[in-house]
């Protein structure tokens, strides 16, 4: 996202205006990759390309929003005002969160256009050119001892201790408002396919294969894609069989905790609990769960790049790495009724670390 004098005056709350108001805002591409759905043996496979944004993945929509919500509110402004560069500056309250990364660099942005301080919990497991990084953007790096749950926790209780504001990405409340922006956030992603795929005369997709994680975007991309895909209308939901707490949720109906050290290629989905908004649109839009190995992972970045795709990482890539593994099992392939005449919807979430 851009620095504080990159924002101008924003009309109302929504995510989509405010980014209409941010001059370095542009809509990532959506590609139609004919190699690579020939390779797959389907009809059409787009791929949104969400390394384009300016933060380097889907996460800076979600993030940047509900933290700057978190703020305006906290304070009683609203966001135009909030990012008013004449505003007198004013205490403001802290903004803190838990990360595997990207979540984290968002949140940090939204600290330094608001002119707040902010602090990331994050595992310590994540590389720390992704820590430099949310260092890079003024926040404190706090390390955990764990897992990404772990880092959920003791953010919670930083923020209980130090009046700061959470902005979490999952929560166990389905009413949670800053969850809700956080997925409102993401939303703009399937704003801007609708309108592409509309724009570029495409047929509608009839399957979307999506990454989880605690499944915030999935959640995002069913609700904001409900109206769109074409009969068989499948939602699938791929994650790391070593973390799949979303696969696990959709099973149990509710949020269950995931056991395991949560040690996956894909970094960003390294997850033990989804998030009870998100689980609950999954489940009203109802949402198929897929779980791969590490080796289908490592090897989808590699595939996307190899037939006209963009670059990106395991994270990135975990719906072809789901759609891979549904397409060469005759079994799962007629459970998510995938045929040579399915249009596949993918995307990739996260460009390569500089």
């Amino acid at each position: 996202m851009p620095d504080a004098t990159s924002l101008t005056s924003v009309p109302d709350e929504s995510p989509s205006s405010l980014l209409r108001f941010c001059p370095v805002y542009a809509p990532t591409p959506l590609l139609d990759l004919a190699d690579l759905a020939g390779a797959l043996g389907v009809a059409q496979a787009l791929v949104k390309d969400e390394g384009r944004r300016p933060l380097g993945s889907f996460k800076a929509l979600g993030g940047v929003y509900a933290g700057l919500r978190a703020l305006a509110r906290a304070v009683g402004l609203s966001t135009t005002a909030l990012l008013d560069p004449a505003r007198p500056r004013m205490p403001l309250p802290a903004l803190v969160c838990a990360s595997d990364g990207n979540h984290g660099l968002a949140v940090a942005a939204a600290a330094r256009l608001a002119r707040a301080r902010a602090r990331v919990f994050l595992p310590d497991i994540v590389p720390e050119a992704r820590v430099a990084r949310i260092v890079g953007k003024g926040a404190e790096a706090a390390r955990v001892a764990g897992t990404y749950d772990d880092a959920v926790r003791a953010a919670a209780k930083a923020a209980q201790a130090e009046g700061a504001l959470l902005v979490a990405d999952a929560g166990d409340d389905p009413a949670d408002p800053v969850v809700a922006d956080v997925m409102a956030g993401y939303g703009v992603v399937a704003e801007e396919i609708v309108t592409q795929l509309a724009a570029d005369g495409h047929q509608l997709p009839t399957h979307l294969f999506v990454q989880a994680g605690v499944g915030g975007l999935a959640a995002a991309m069913a609700e904001g894609l409900r109206a769109t895909p074409a009969p068989p209308a499948r939602v699938v939901v791929v994650e790391p069989e070593s973390a799949a707490c979303v696969g696990a949720a959709l099973a149990a109906g509710c949020v269950v905790t995931f056991p395991g050290a949560l040690e996956t290629a894909a970094e960003m989905l390294s997850c033990g609990e989804a998030s009870a908004p998100a689980l609950a649109i999954l489940l009203r839009r109802g949402a198929q769960a897929l779980a791969v190995s590490e080796a289908a992972l490592r090897a989808a970045p590699s595939f996307l790049r190899a037939h006209g795709g963009p670059a990106t990482t395991s994270s990135g890539a975990v719906g072809l790495a789901g759609l891979r593994v549904a397409l060469a099992d005759p079994a799962l392939a007629a459970r998510f009724a995938l045929d040579p005449e399915s249009r596949v919807l993918l995307l990739a979430t996260e460009s390569l670390p500089a």
